[in-house]
């Protein structure tokens, strides 16, 4: 082989490195925009916009747990006090407002998608509240009639499914 075929072989070679370089960077960006919620999830992340709410709401009107599962939610929630009405449990709350329906559809979640500890769930709704509500709840929102104010107001974000009530 002499001088010339290699140097054709070398920019040959070279052309394929650069393709699959392209290909690869290409792959990742898509992988980036398909990349599964429930791992940013189940590590906290959350960005608290109302099609994340939405997102949870869903999961908790399609997923049905087994009752191994449930008990992994109930162990999880159980301890906790209701963020809006906290004569209650976090498993169970006063009603089915939308701040609960988002928090027991992320709970169903990670126990199903992810296979998440009642440690998970636990600190996983325990941010999800924070982000809803940075403030914090007081726990009496549904004895004081705020039920339909937005979360980041102490709200429950409304009680009808349809209509969610987000930000200020």
């Amino acid at each position: 082989m002499n001088h010339q075929d290699l140097c054709h072989q070398h920019s040959i070679l070279r052309i394929g490195l650069i393709t699959l370089a392209v290909l690869a960077i290409g792959l990742g960006s898509h992988a980036d925009q398909t990349k599964d919620p429930g791992d940013a999830w189940l590590a906290g992340e959350f960005e608290g916009t109302s099609d994340e709410v939405q997102t949870l709401m869903d999961h908790y009107e399609a997923i049905e747990l087994t009752p191994e599962q449930e008990q992994i939610r109930r162990e999880a929630l159980g301890p906790l006090k209701a963020a809006c009405c906290n004569n209650f449990s976090m498993a169970t709350c006063c009603c089915e407002c939308n701040l609960s329906r988002s928090l027991w559809g992320l709970s169903k979640y990670l126990i199903t998608e992810k296979q998440a500890d009642v440690a998970q769930v636990r600190s996983a709704v325990t941010q999800w509240i924070e982000v809803l509500n940075p403030s914090g709840y007081e726990g009496n929102t549904c004895n004081s009639g705020r039920c339909n104010l937005p979360f980041d107001k102490g709200g429950c974000g409304g009680m009808n499914k349809h209509r969610l009530i987000h930000g200020s």
